[in-house]
């Protein structure tokens, strides 16, 4: 079984993006498991996962909002392939206007 994380940065200030609301769901679509990046921007799900599509469901709206800032997208989903591996990180570079999300080690 394989175990998820995910580390959020704001690229627009160059900063950790503490306090963004994050949803983990299976396969299947239902929720696995939730919670909110730390001081550091990482979230990590202890859950073993599964082979298959999982998806992380971003709050990046409330949390833009919650700072008074401007943005575009008041989610992001990111879906992933879980194989079978012992962990899978996942990190997003988050803007106001746009994200890139990578496989991080």
């Amino acid at each position: 079984m394989t175990t998820l994380s995910t580390h959020v940065l704001d690229a627009g200030l160059g900063a950790p993006a503490a306090g963004v609301a994050v949803t983990l769901s299976g396969p299947d679509g239902h929720r696995v498991a939730g919670g909110t990046t730390d001081a550091d921007g990482r979230l990590r799900f202890e859950e073993p996962l599964s082979p298959g599509t999982h998806r992380l469901l971003l709050e990046t709206g409330a949390w833009f909002d919650a700072a008074g800032r401007d943005h575009l997208h008041p989610e992001v989903v990111v879906a992933v392939t879980v194989a079978d591996r012992p962990h899978l990180h996942v990190a997003l570079l988050l803007g106001p206007w746009s994200y890139t999300t990578y496989r991080g080690s």
